[in-house]
C-alpha cells in the first residue's frame, strides 16, 4: 500500500529518492575533501576507504529499507495505537516494519552500492575466490547484524517508553564509524564494537581480510568469514527480547 502510494506521485518519489542519496553522498565527500590534503588515513588509502564507506552504507540502506520503521514503535507504545496491530493475523514485526513504508531508502542504498562498486574496481587487491565471496557475505551479514540492532532497539522501547534516538546512536552512528579504519579509534572501542555489540563484523574484519590488512586487535584472519555466525548471534536474542517487550505490553489503558 505505502510502495503504492509513493508511486502515484513518481516525480516526488524520484526526487525524494535523488534527495536521500544526495544526502549520504556528502559523507563520502567529506572524506574525499580531506583526500585533496592527505595521501593516507591511518595508513587507508581513498579506495581502501571507499570499500569501507560503500559496504557499511550499503548494509545499513538494505536494514532500514526493510526494518528501519521500527523506531516508530515507540510512538506506537505510547499512545496505544499498536493494539490495532495485535489483533490483525499478521506478526506484529512485519506490521511495524511495513508501517510507512519508505521506499525512497533506496537512494542510500544505490549510492553506497555505487561507492562499493567504484572502490572494488581501482582496489589492487590479490583476488581470491574467499575474498570475492566475502564482499557480498560481508554486505548481506552486516544487513543482518543491523537489523538486528533495530529489532532490540524496538524491543528496548517497550520498558524505555521511546528510545528512537538510542538506536539510531547504534546503528547510523555505528554506520558512521565503520566508514573510517578501525586503526584511528582507541582499542578499547575496537574491543567494545567487536565483542559487546559486533558491529566490526558489519565490514572491518571482512574488509581487512580482502583488503590483506591485520587485524589491529590481533585477531586471526578466518575471522572475517564468521560474520553470518555473528548475525545469527544477534538476532536470536533480539528476536527473543521483542516477542518478550511484546508480551509485556499493557496498552495505555485508555
Amino acid at each position: 500500500m505505502w510502495i503504492r502510494s509513493a508511486m502515484t506521485y513518481r516525480m516526488s518519489f524520484l526526487l525524494a529518492t535523488v534527495g536521500n542519496a544526495a544526502v549520504t553522498l556528502l559523507d563520502f565527500a567529506a572524506i574525499s575533501i580531506m583526500f585533496m590534503h592527505v595521501d593516507a588515513l591511518a595508513g587507508f588509502s581513498l579506495p581502501e576507504i571507499a570499500l569501507l564507506y560503500g559496504s557499511s552504507s550499503t548494509s545499513l540502506g538494505l536494514a532500514s529499507l526493510l526494518l528501519g520503521n521500527t523506531d516508530r514503535i515507540g510512538t506506537r507504545i505510547r499512545d496505544g495505537s499498536l493494539d490495532s496491530m495485535l489483533v490483525r493475523p499478521v506478526p506484529v514485526l512485519a506490521q511495524v516494519a511495513a508501517d510507512r513504508f519508505a521506499l525512497r531508502r533506496l537512494g542510500r542504498i544505490a549510492q553506497g552500492s555505487g561507492v562499493l562498486v567504484w572502490a572494488l574496481a581501482v582496489l589492487d587487491v590479490d583476488w581470491t575466490a574467499g575474498k570475492v565471496l566475502l564482499v557480498p557475505v560481508m554486505v548481506l551479514a552486516g544487513t543482518a547484524i543491523f537489523a538486528a540492532v533495530m529489532v532490540a532497539g524496538a524491543a528496548f522501547q517497550f520498558a524505555a517508553g521511546d528510545a528512537a534516538e538510542v538506536v539510531n546512536s547504534f546503528t547510523y552512528g555505528g554506520c558512521t564509524m565503520l566508514e573510517y579504519p578501525p586503526t584511528v579509534f582507541a582499542k578499547e572501542l575496537l574491543r567494545g564494537v567487536t565483542f559487546i555489540v559486533p558491529l566490526a563484523f558489519v565490514n572491518w574484519l571482512p574488509a581487512l581480510y580482502v583488503l590483506g590488512r591485520p587485524d589491529p586487535l590481533g585477531l586471526p584472519g578466518w575471522v572475517a568469514f564468521l560474520s553470518p555466525l555473528v548475525a545469527f548471534a544477534v538476532f536470536v536474542p533480539a528476536s527473543l527480547a521483542w516477542r518478550a517487550g511484546l508480551r509485556s505490553y499493557r496498552s495505555t489503558g485508555s
